[in-house]
């Protein structure tokens, strides 16, 4: 008996949440201001490792990074917290992921 093939796709379930974004207080903040001098390693980790895929890099080099949709679980924090990232907190009251789905 062959099971059928199923896809989730992680960005449906996401983009159904609603976020309150904090702009002047980010929750997240990385080290430096220009990413390009961050470790490729480290970069690297949080780029495979956030499932909202808030890292970025493009085939040029070049690197993004928003929290806006941040789903605060923590991985980054886990993978990072040591050595690329300056800061990670909860977002403030009223602010961050409301989720809508399961």
């Amino acid at each position: 008996m062959t099971l059928p093939q199923i896809t989730v796709r992680v960005e449906e379930y996401i983009g159904v949440n609603k976020y309150e974004v904090d702009e002047d207080n980010p929750h997240i903040v990385l080290r430096g201001e220009d990413y390009r001098e961050l470790s490729d390693e480290e970069f690297g980790k949080l780029v495979r490792v956030c499932p909202a895929a808030l890292y970025k890099q493009d085939p040029d080099g070049s690197r993004r990074f928003d929290y806006a949709g941040c789903v605060e679980c923590g991985t980054c924090r886990i993978v990072a917290e040591d050595t690329i990232l300056e800061k990670w907190d909860c977002p403030g009251p009223l602010s961050g992921i409301q989720y809508r789905y399961g």
